[in-house]
Protein backbone atom coordinates (compact mmCIF):
# COMPACT_ATOMS: atom_id res chain seq x y z
CA UNK A 1 0.00 0.00 0.00
CA UNK A 2 1.37 3.32 -1.08
CA UNK A 3 0.84 6.25 1.30
CA UNK A 4 2.37 9.68 0.98
CA UNK A 5 4.31 9.71 4.25
CA UNK A 6 5.67 13.18 3.68
CA UNK A 7 2.21 14.69 3.29
CA UNK A 8 0.88 12.92 6.39
CA UNK A 9 3.91 14.00 8.43
CA UNK A 10 3.47 17.58 7.28
CA UNK A 11 -0.21 17.60 8.25
CA UNK A 12 0.52 16.01 11.62
CA UNK A 13 3.31 18.49 12.35
CA UNK A 14 1.17 21.47 11.32
CA UNK A 15 -1.75 20.45 13.55
CA UNK A 16 0.60 19.66 16.43
CA UNK A 17 2.33 23.06 16.24
CA UNK A 18 -0.95 24.97 16.09
CA UNK A 19 -2.43 22.90 18.94
CA UNK A 20 0.76 23.23 20.94
CA UNK A 21 0.65 27.01 20.70
CA UNK A 22 -2.99 27.03 21.81
CA UNK A 23 -2.23 24.59 24.62
CA UNK A 24 0.67 26.73 25.82
CA UNK A 25 -1.55 29.81 25.98
CA UNK A 26 -4.26 27.91 27.86
CA UNK A 27 -1.67 26.40 30.15
CA UNK A 28 -0.76 29.89 31.32
CA UNK A 29 -4.33 30.44 32.41
CA UNK A 30 -5.09 26.94 33.68
CA UNK A 31 -2.57 24.10 33.74
CA UNK A 32 -5.30 21.44 33.60
CA UNK A 33 -6.95 22.94 30.55
CA UNK A 34 -3.56 23.39 28.88
CA UNK A 35 -2.61 19.72 29.38
CA UNK A 36 -6.03 18.57 28.18
CA UNK A 37 -5.71 20.76 25.12
CA UNK A 38 -2.31 19.24 24.38
CA UNK A 39 -3.71 15.70 24.52
CA UNK A 40 -6.61 16.67 22.27
CA UNK A 41 -4.17 18.33 19.87
CA UNK A 42 -2.10 15.14 19.53
CA UNK A 43 -5.22 13.06 18.94
CA UNK A 44 -6.51 15.50 16.30
CA UNK A 45 -3.13 15.55 14.57
CA UNK A 46 -3.15 11.75 14.34
CA UNK A 47 -6.79 11.67 13.24
CA UNK A 48 -6.38 14.23 10.46
CA UNK A 49 -3.10 12.77 9.18
CA UNK A 50 -4.59 9.27 9.13
CA UNK A 51 -7.56 10.36 7.06
CA UNK A 52 -5.42 11.69 4.22
CA UNK A 53 -4.51 9.33 1.41
CA UNK A 54 -2.99 9.86 -2.01
CA UNK A 55 -2.28 7.49 -4.91
CA UNK A 56 -0.63 8.03 -8.27
CA UNK A 57 -2.37 8.44 -11.62
CA UNK A 58 -1.88 4.78 -12.57
CA UNK A 59 -3.06 3.40 -9.20
CA UNK A 60 -6.38 2.73 -7.48
CA UNK A 61 -6.94 2.23 -3.74
CA UNK A 62 -9.40 -0.39 -2.49
CA UNK A 63 -11.22 0.94 0.59
CA UNK A 64 -12.87 -1.33 3.14
CA UNK A 65 -15.54 -0.16 5.58
CA UNK A 66 -15.18 -2.28 8.73
CA UNK A 67 -13.88 -5.14 6.62
CA UNK A 68 -16.42 -4.85 3.82
CA UNK A 69 -15.72 -3.51 0.37
CA UNK A 70 -16.56 0.21 0.26
CA UNK A 71 -15.24 1.19 -3.14
CA UNK A 72 -12.23 2.15 -5.19
CA UNK A 73 -10.64 5.56 -4.65
CA UNK A 74 -8.16 7.59 -6.62
CA UNK A 75 -6.19 8.81 -8.34
CA UNK A 76 -4.91 11.82 -6.44
CA UNK A 77 -5.82 12.97 -2.93
CA UNK A 78 -8.78 11.50 -1.05
CA UNK A 79 -9.93 11.13 2.56
CA UNK A 80 -11.15 8.18 4.56
CA UNK A 81 -12.71 7.82 7.99
CA UNK A 82 -10.01 6.67 10.42
CA UNK A 83 -10.67 3.52 12.46
CA UNK A 84 -13.85 2.81 10.47
CA UNK A 85 -12.36 2.70 6.98
CA UNK A 86 -9.05 1.36 5.78
CA UNK A 87 -7.13 1.05 2.55
CA UNK A 88 -6.46 -2.65 2.10
CA UNK A 89 -4.45 -2.52 -1.10
CA UNK A 90 -3.36 -0.27 -3.95
CA UNK A 91 -3.80 -1.79 -7.44
CA UNK A 92 -1.46 -0.89 -10.29
CA UNK A 93 -3.41 -0.43 -13.54
CA UNK A 94 -0.39 -0.29 -15.84
CA UNK A 95 0.59 -3.11 -18.18
CA UNK A 96 2.76 -5.59 -16.29
CA UNK A 97 5.32 -7.92 -17.85
CA UNK A 98 5.74 -11.42 -16.45
CA UNK A 99 8.09 -14.14 -17.65
CA UNK A 100 7.20 -17.81 -17.37
CA UNK A 101 8.59 -21.05 -18.75
CA UNK A 102 7.77 -24.69 -19.32
CA UNK A 103 10.74 -26.95 -18.61
CA UNK A 104 11.06 -30.46 -20.07
CA UNK A 105 7.64 -30.37 -21.68
CA UNK A 106 6.83 -33.18 -24.12
CA UNK A 107 5.45 -32.20 -27.51
CA UNK A 108 2.92 -34.17 -29.55
CA UNK A 109 5.79 -35.95 -31.38
CA UNK A 110 7.48 -36.87 -28.03
CA UNK A 111 10.28 -34.30 -28.12
CA UNK A 112 11.35 -32.70 -24.80
CA UNK A 113 11.61 -28.92 -25.08
CA UNK A 114 12.14 -25.93 -22.79
CA UNK A 115 10.04 -22.91 -23.74
CA UNK A 116 10.40 -19.39 -22.34
CA UNK A 117 7.59 -16.87 -22.86
CA UNK A 118 6.57 -13.36 -21.86
CA UNK A 119 3.10 -12.36 -20.71
CA UNK A 120 1.73 -8.81 -20.95
CA UNK A 121 -1.31 -8.19 -18.75
CA UNK A 122 -3.07 -5.48 -16.76
CA UNK A 123 -5.82 -5.14 -14.18
CA UNK A 124 -9.05 -3.72 -15.59
CA UNK A 125 -11.30 -4.33 -12.56
CA UNK A 126 -9.62 -3.66 -9.19
CA UNK A 127 -12.66 -4.92 -7.26
CA UNK A 128 -12.46 -8.44 -8.78
CA UNK A 129 -8.68 -8.47 -8.52
CA UNK A 130 -8.84 -7.91 -4.76
CA UNK A 131 -11.96 -9.95 -3.95
CA UNK A 132 -11.90 -12.95 -6.31
CA UNK A 133 -8.29 -14.13 -5.93
CA UNK A 134 -5.77 -13.93 -3.13
CA UNK A 135 -2.62 -13.06 -5.10
CA UNK A 136 -3.65 -12.28 -8.65
CA UNK A 137 -0.11 -11.80 -9.94
CA UNK A 138 0.99 -15.25 -8.71
CA UNK A 139 -2.23 -16.85 -9.96
CA UNK A 140 -1.68 -15.35 -13.41
CA UNK A 141 1.83 -16.80 -13.54
CA UNK A 142 0.62 -20.31 -12.69
CA UNK A 143 -2.25 -20.07 -15.16
CA UNK A 144 0.11 -18.97 -17.93
CA UNK A 145 2.55 -21.81 -17.24
CA UNK A 146 -0.24 -24.40 -17.22
CA UNK A 147 -1.65 -23.07 -20.50
CA UNK A 148 1.82 -23.16 -22.08
CA UNK A 149 2.34 -26.81 -21.11
CA UNK A 150 -1.09 -27.65 -22.47
CA UNK A 151 -0.38 -26.02 -25.84
CA UNK A 152 3.05 -27.67 -26.10
CA UNK A 153 1.52 -31.09 -25.45
CA UNK A 154 -0.92 -30.60 -28.33
CA UNK A 155 1.63 -29.22 -30.82
CA UNK A 156 4.54 -30.77 -32.68
CA UNK A 157 8.08 -29.43 -32.62
CA UNK A 158 7.74 -28.11 -36.17
CA UNK A 159 4.58 -26.20 -35.20
CA UNK A 160 6.33 -24.64 -32.20
CA UNK A 161 9.37 -23.59 -34.22
CA UNK A 162 7.59 -22.31 -37.31
CA UNK A 163 4.15 -21.30 -36.01
CA UNK A 164 4.95 -19.08 -33.05
CA UNK A 165 2.36 -16.48 -34.00
CA UNK A 166 -0.39 -19.08 -33.97
CA UNK A 167 0.74 -20.47 -30.62
CA UNK A 168 0.90 -16.94 -29.19
CA UNK A 169 -2.72 -16.35 -30.17
CA UNK A 170 -3.82 -19.67 -28.68
CA UNK A 171 -1.99 -18.94 -25.41
CA UNK A 172 -3.51 -15.47 -25.20
CA UNK A 173 -7.02 -16.89 -25.60
CA UNK A 174 -6.49 -19.62 -22.99
CA UNK A 175 -4.91 -17.37 -20.37
CA UNK A 176 -7.42 -14.59 -20.95
CA UNK A 177 -10.33 -16.97 -20.41
CA UNK A 178 -8.82 -18.08 -17.08
CA UNK A 179 -7.99 -14.60 -15.79
CA UNK A 180 -11.13 -12.79 -16.89
CA UNK A 181 -13.02 -13.65 -13.66
CA UNK A 182 -10.14 -12.05 -11.75
CA UNK A 183 -10.54 -8.70 -13.49
CA UNK A 184 -7.31 -9.15 -15.45
CA UNK A 185 -6.93 -8.66 -19.20
CA UNK A 186 -4.12 -10.35 -21.14
CA UNK A 187 -2.71 -7.99 -23.75
CA UNK A 188 -0.38 -10.41 -25.56
CA UNK A 189 1.78 -13.49 -25.14
CA UNK A 190 5.13 -13.93 -26.89
CA UNK A 191 7.40 -16.99 -26.97
CA UNK A 192 10.99 -15.88 -26.46
CA UNK A 193 13.04 -19.04 -26.81
CA UNK A 194 12.64 -22.74 -27.57
CA UNK A 195 15.45 -25.01 -26.38
CA UNK A 196 15.77 -28.60 -27.61
CA UNK A 197 18.34 -31.30 -26.69
CA UNK A 198 21.78 -31.07 -28.29
CA UNK A 199 21.50 -34.52 -29.91
CA UNK A 200 18.26 -33.50 -31.59
CA UNK A 201 19.87 -30.27 -32.79
CA UNK A 202 22.64 -32.27 -34.49
CA UNK A 203 20.09 -34.57 -36.12
CA UNK A 204 18.06 -31.61 -37.37
CA UNK A 205 21.22 -29.99 -38.71
CA UNK A 206 22.12 -33.12 -40.67
CA UNK A 207 18.58 -33.38 -41.96
CA UNK A 208 18.66 -29.77 -43.14
CA UNK A 209 22.02 -30.34 -44.84
CA UNK A 210 20.72 -33.45 -46.61
CA UNK A 211 17.66 -31.54 -47.74
CA UNK A 212 19.81 -28.76 -49.19
CA UNK A 213 21.97 -31.31 -51.03
CA UNK A 214 18.85 -32.93 -52.44
CA UNK A 215 17.56 -29.59 -53.64
CA UNK A 216 20.94 -28.83 -55.21
CA UNK A 217 20.93 -32.14 -57.09
CA UNK A 218 17.38 -31.55 -58.30
CA UNK A 219 18.27 -28.07 -59.52
CA UNK A 220 21.38 -29.43 -61.27
CA UNK A 221 19.30 -32.13 -62.99
CA UNK A 222 16.73 -29.59 -64.12
CA UNK A 223 19.54 -27.42 -65.48
CA UNK A 224 20.97 -30.37 -67.41
CA UNK A 225 17.52 -31.07 -68.85
CA UNK A 226 17.14 -27.48 -69.98
CA UNK A 227 20.62 -27.50 -71.53
CA UNK A 228 19.82 -30.74 -73.37
CA UNK A 229 16.61 -29.25 -74.73
CA UNK A 230 18.48 -26.21 -76.00
CA UNK A 231 21.11 -28.43 -77.59
CA UNK A 232 18.38 -30.39 -79.38
CA UNK A 233 16.90 -27.17 -80.71
CA UNK A 234 20.35 -26.03 -81.85
CA UNK A 235 21.00 -29.40 -83.51
CA UNK A 236 17.79 -29.09 -85.49
CA UNK A 237 18.83 -25.62 -86.65
CA UNK A 238 22.33 -26.81 -87.62
CA UNK A 239 20.82 -29.76 -89.47
CA UNK A 240 18.81 -27.39 -91.61
CA UNK A 241 21.79 -25.07 -92.20
CA UNK A 242 25.21 -26.82 -92.65
CA UNK A 243 26.88 -23.46 -93.22
CA UNK A 244 25.89 -22.35 -89.76
CA UNK A 245 27.32 -25.58 -88.33
CA UNK A 246 30.65 -24.97 -90.09
CA UNK A 247 30.78 -21.39 -88.83
CA UNK A 248 30.02 -22.54 -85.31
CA UNK A 249 32.75 -25.19 -85.52
CA UNK A 250 35.31 -22.67 -86.72
CA UNK A 251 34.29 -20.28 -83.98
CA UNK A 252 34.73 -22.99 -81.33
CA UNK A 253 38.23 -23.77 -82.64
CA UNK A 254 39.12 -20.11 -82.69
CA UNK A 255 37.89 -19.54 -79.14
CA UNK A 256 39.93 -22.50 -77.97
CA UNK A 257 43.15 -21.60 -79.80
CA UNK A 258 43.28 -17.87 -79.34
CA UNK A 259 45.06 -18.25 -75.99
CA UNK A 260 48.81 -18.76 -76.22
CA UNK A 261 50.17 -22.19 -75.49
CA UNK A 262 46.79 -23.91 -75.75
CA UNK A 263 46.29 -27.26 -77.39
CA UNK A 264 42.99 -28.79 -78.45
CA UNK A 265 42.47 -32.49 -79.09
CA UNK A 266 39.52 -33.01 -81.41
CA UNK A 267 38.29 -36.53 -82.27
CA UNK A 268 38.42 -37.43 -85.96
CA UNK A 269 34.73 -38.34 -85.87
CA UNK A 270 33.94 -34.79 -84.77
CA UNK A 271 36.02 -33.41 -87.62
CA UNK A 272 34.20 -35.59 -90.11
CA UNK A 273 30.86 -34.58 -88.65
CA UNK A 274 31.80 -30.92 -88.99
CA UNK A 275 33.32 -31.51 -92.47
CA UNK A 276 36.67 -30.30 -91.21
CA UNK A 277 38.68 -33.42 -92.14
CA UNK A 278 39.55 -32.10 -95.62
CA UNK A 279 40.60 -28.77 -94.20
CA UNK A 280 42.82 -30.44 -91.63
CA UNK A 281 44.35 -32.73 -94.25
CA UNK A 282 45.16 -29.84 -96.53
CA UNK A 283 46.68 -27.92 -93.69
CA UNK A 284 48.86 -30.89 -92.69
CA UNK A 285 50.02 -31.43 -96.30
CA UNK A 286 50.90 -27.77 -96.68
CA UNK A 287 52.83 -27.81 -93.40
CA UNK A 288 54.81 -30.90 -94.53
CA UNK A 289 55.75 -29.27 -97.83
CA UNK A 290 56.97 -26.20 -96.00
CA UNK A 291 59.15 -28.31 -93.74
CA UNK A 292 60.72 -30.22 -96.70
CA UNK A 293 61.50 -27.09 -98.68
CA UNK A 294 63.79 -24.71 -96.76
CA UNK A 295 63.32 -20.96 -97.07
CA UNK A 296 60.18 -21.52 -99.09
CA UNK A 297 62.23 -22.07 -102.31
CA UNK A 298 60.75 -24.58 -104.74
CA UNK A 299 62.97 -27.65 -105.30
CA UNK A 300 64.54 -28.06 -108.80
CA UNK A 301 63.11 -30.76 -110.98
CA UNK A 302 65.09 -34.01 -110.84
CA UNK A 303 66.86 -35.35 -114.01
CA UNK A 304 65.05 -38.11 -115.85
CA UNK A 305 66.46 -41.58 -115.18
CA UNK A 306 67.06 -44.03 -118.07
CA UNK A 307 64.78 -47.00 -118.12
CA UNK A 308 66.16 -50.20 -116.67
CA UNK A 309 66.03 -53.13 -119.10
CA UNK A 310 66.15 -56.56 -117.61
CA UNK A 311 67.18 -59.60 -119.82
CA UNK A 312 64.94 -62.60 -120.02
CA UNK A 313 66.34 -65.93 -118.65
CA UNK A 314 67.71 -68.43 -121.37
CA UNK A 315 65.39 -71.09 -122.74
CA UNK A 316 66.55 -74.68 -121.99
CA UNK A 317 67.24 -76.94 -125.11
CA UNK A 318 64.66 -79.40 -126.25
CA UNK A 319 65.30 -83.11 -125.41
CA UNK A 320 66.32 -85.55 -128.30
CA UNK A 321 64.14 -88.12 -129.87
CA UNK A 322 65.22 -90.80 -127.47
CA UNK A 323 64.15 -88.75 -124.58
CA UNK A 324 67.61 -88.42 -123.04
CA UNK A 325 70.05 -85.58 -123.13
CA UNK A 326 73.78 -86.02 -123.56
CA UNK A 327 75.39 -86.96 -120.25
CA UNK A 328 72.20 -88.39 -118.76
CA UNK A 329 73.09 -91.97 -119.78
Amino acid sequence: MQVDSGLRAFIWLTVAIVGGIISFVLFQASPFIGVLMGVVTLFMAWLISSSVRMVAQWERAVVLNLGRFAGVRGPGLFFITPIVQSVSRVIDLRTITSTFKAEQSITADTVPVDVDAVLFWRVVNPEKAILEVQEYSQAIGWAAQTALRDVIGRSTLADILSGRDKIDRILKTLIDNRTEPWGVEVTSVEIRDVTIPAALQDAMSRQAQAERERQARIILGESETQVAVKFMEAAKLYEQSPTALHLRAMNMLYEGMKDKGSMIIVPSSALETMNLGAITGLASQAQAQLLQTPNNVPAPPSAPQPPIVRAAPPTPPAPPAGGYLPGQI
